[in-house]
Parts: C-alpha cells; structure tokens; sequence
C-alpha cells in the first residue's frame, strides 16, 4: 500500500506580519518541528555557571523535552551531557543538583566520569572483550558556549555562534550583570517550578507584553499600588517602552518611567546601600554607578526560553503542545551580600506560588489554551501598534508599552527559523 505525502506545515501562512494562526498552539506536529528547529538546533539556555562553581558539581534539567547534566569538570570547562544511559536508555541521573565523581546508572550500573566517558561496565567478560568504551560514553551537546556566565548549548554541531545568536541582545545580560560592583551575577537560591497546562510560547509572549499588565494583574495594583499608569502614561507620550532586539530577542524597558534610582528595588535607605554605591563608584566611576542604579536590571526575553525578569531569572521547558514548565529564582547580585534577603522576599511575591504576578500569568495562558481549542476562531491578532512603532539610532524598533511590537519580533523570527531546512 503506498504511503500517503505529508504535506510540509507552510509557516508563511501560519505565522502572518499581522496575525498568527491558532493551530501554532494546539498542533502535537507543529510541537515537535518546534523542538528540532529551535530547541535542537538553535541556542538554548541551560543554566549559569555560578550554579556548578566547583568540579563535579552539576545540575540536571531538560534542553526541550531531552534531559541533560550541566557539569562542571575537573579542568574547570562546562559541558552539557544527555542525561541518558548509553546501554538501555535510562535516566543516569536522578538529582536536581549536587556534587559528583562519576555518574552510575541505577539500571545495570554502567558508570561515567565527569566528562562523560564511560568509566566502568559491570561484569565486562560478558561482552567477549570486542566492547568498545570509547563509543559508548554520554551524547555531549557538540556546542557549548557562554556569555557572563550564562550557559548556552546546542544539539547541532554547525549553525550560527552564541554570538551570532544573542546580537546585540548581549547588552540586555550586560545590563543585569552590571548591577553587581564585581560584574557578576550569582544563582544560588534555588528554583521554584510552576507546571501549567498551556503551550510553551504563550509565557515567552506575556513576559514582554505590556497591554495586559493592567487587567490580568489589577489585584496588584489595587493592593500595593503601582506606577503602571505613569508608564503607560496617555499613548502619546513615551514613558516605559517595548523594544525588538532581533533574532526573537524583546524587552519593556521601565527606565523611562523611573523618577528616581533604586525603584526597581522598592526604593532604598541611604544606609542600606552606602556600602553598595561606594564600591560601585570605586569599580565604574560615579557617573556611570548613577545611570545603572536609577535605569536597574533588564526585563526580557532571551529567546527561546530565558526571561530576565528584572531581579529574577526564569527558564521555559516544554513538556508537550498543551502544557509547560516555569522554573525562577532570584537573581543575587554577586559581592552584595546584604541585598539577598529583600531579592529573595521580593521573588517570593513577585514569582512564586502565593505571589502577585505569575499565579495570574500561568491562569490566563491556561484559560488561552482552552480558548485555543475552539472551533471556527482561527485566527489571533498581533497588529496593535503597527503603525506608531519606529526604529531607534540602533535599528531597533521602539514602540509604546501597550503595543504588540515584542509579540511580532517573537514570531517573525519564529516564523524564520521554522522555515529553515
């Protein structure tokens, strides 16, 4: 019997300049080309090098739906392994994190070193002395790269560089990193996790979204107050601003609507943070320390799946096309000790699973997800704004912060990548 053609899925169709396709979220096949093209071959964020500070440490967690081990070896290099025995397919490592010599399989115990070369078989006569170590190791990611400690990696063994990949987006992770007086972030809190039933895309979208700050968050604003509205300010006036830094990369940059620095903190005593300015001002110089701490940390989306929420970091994994994982943690700026405690309290209720922000993030992409299912609404708009957005002295396009520029930098990359061979 002659198998029936499958058509190729036309991404130039699904994915217009002004509107997107429903099926983008529902679609098991569209899910799984979206794990090969973007999560397989494109750069990934694995996790930051501060969390694996010594040899053998090692965190486990998935690139797409693969489960890796990101360690760090005995000559102190990064590698990202497949988290998957060689022998019958098993899982070798069941923790989160921790420290290690060797990795064993519970299965049949084939153990590997740091590195992933596998250093014993049980029982080895059984294999008539022909068995070949050297081929049977843990799969290695073939490109593993970093920027400031931001761990990337890719299943592809050619494709564009990390640098390629993030463009001028580096200045995003500058922005965080040059926070700490040593210029350097830490990732030691831990991480919190929130399973929902929606599609991957829809958090990535939301993260640089501002139009719906004001409806899906109003129990916040109505219990702590906010300057939401000196932000948006009337829609002719430019306060906080949407930005597309290309390669899928977006940001809303609050500076703009700043008054005074430390905001971004909940504003500050003198005596909290004299220490903080004193060896900001001895490493940067005073002018350069007043910019940063009144402009604060970025709050972008690194794609595919890394958001700097401002003081926290978030990492998006994929389970299947109706459901996703959100990991965070607070974001500790390195050689500031005494700021950790507010940075935690401060995750807690922006972040975590009582708090004001993403508790009401995850309902509304689930409620989109059920929404989604509907027969006869096909189609969802990505238009608003397109006419008042402009590119700024760095070719970047700019538009307000209710517009919907970040949400079509989001898919016309997408719609590029998915389009490759």
């Amino acid at each position: 019997m002659q198998q029936a053609t499958v058509e190729p899925i036309r991404y130039d169709t699904l994915v217009q300049d002004e509107r997107i396709h429903a099926s983008l979220y529902t679609d098991p096949r569209i899910f799984a080309e979206e794990m090969e093209k973007i999560f397989y071959r494109g750069w990934v964020f694995v996790g930051h090098d501060s969390e694996v500070p010594n040899p053998g440490d090692f965190v486990t967690r998935p690139i797409g739906t693969q489960p890796v081990i990101m360690v760090r070896g005995k000559d102190g290099t990064v590698s990202v392994l497949l988290n998957r025995c060689a022998h019958r397919g098993t899982t070798v490592c069941p923790a989160e994190r921790g420290t290690a010599r060797i990795f064993t399989c519970p299965y049949h115990g084939w153990s590997y070193d740091l590195s992933g070369d596998l250093h014993g078989v049980p029982y080895p006569t059984g294999y008539n002395g022909v068995f070949d170590k050297k081929a049977n190791g843990l799969t290695r990611a073939p490109r593993v790269a970093s920027y400031r400690g931001f761990v990337f990696a890719s299943f592809s063994a050619s494709g564009i560089s990390l640098e390629e990949h993030l463009g001028p987006a580096t200045k995003l992770i500058d922005r965080s990193c040059d926070l700490s007086p040593e210029g350097e972030i830490e990732l030691s809190a831990g991480w919190v996790k929130h399973r929902y039933p929606a599609n991957w895309k829809m958090l990535p979208e939301n993260d640089t979204d501002g139009y719906h700050l004001g409806f899906v968050h109003l129990a916040m604003l109505k219990t702590v107050g906010s300057q939401y509205q000196r932000f948006v300010g009337d829609e002719k006036s430019i306060k906080a601003v949407l930005r597309d830094w290309g390669n899928g990369h977006t940001e809303i940059d609050w500076a703009p609507g700043f008054q005074q620095p430390f905001e971004w903190f909940g504003g500050v005593s003198e005596g909290m943070v004299a220490r903080y300015l004193t060896t900001m001002e001895d490493r940067y110089g005073k002018e350069t320390t007043q910019q940063r701490i009144f402009d604060g940390p970025p709050h972008a989306l690194i794609f595919p799946n890394l958001f700097l929420g401002e003081m926290n970091i978030a990492i998006l994994q994929p389970i299947n096309v109706e459901e996703c994982v959100q990991l965070h943690t607070p974001m500790f700026l390195k050689g500031v000790p005494e700021f950790n405690k507010r940075l935690l309290r401060q995750s807690e209720a922006a972040m975590g699973p009582g708090s004001f922000l993403l508790p009401d993030d995850v309902t509304i992409a689930s409620r989109n997800q059920v929404g989604l299912m509907t027969r006869n609404s096909e189609w969802l708009e990505i238009s608003r704004g397109l006419n008042r957005e402009y590119a700024d002295a760095e070719g970047r396009l700019v538009a307000h912060v209710t517009d919907e520029t970040t949400n079509r930098a989001f898919w016309k990359h997408y719609r590029r990548v998915m389009q490759e061979q």
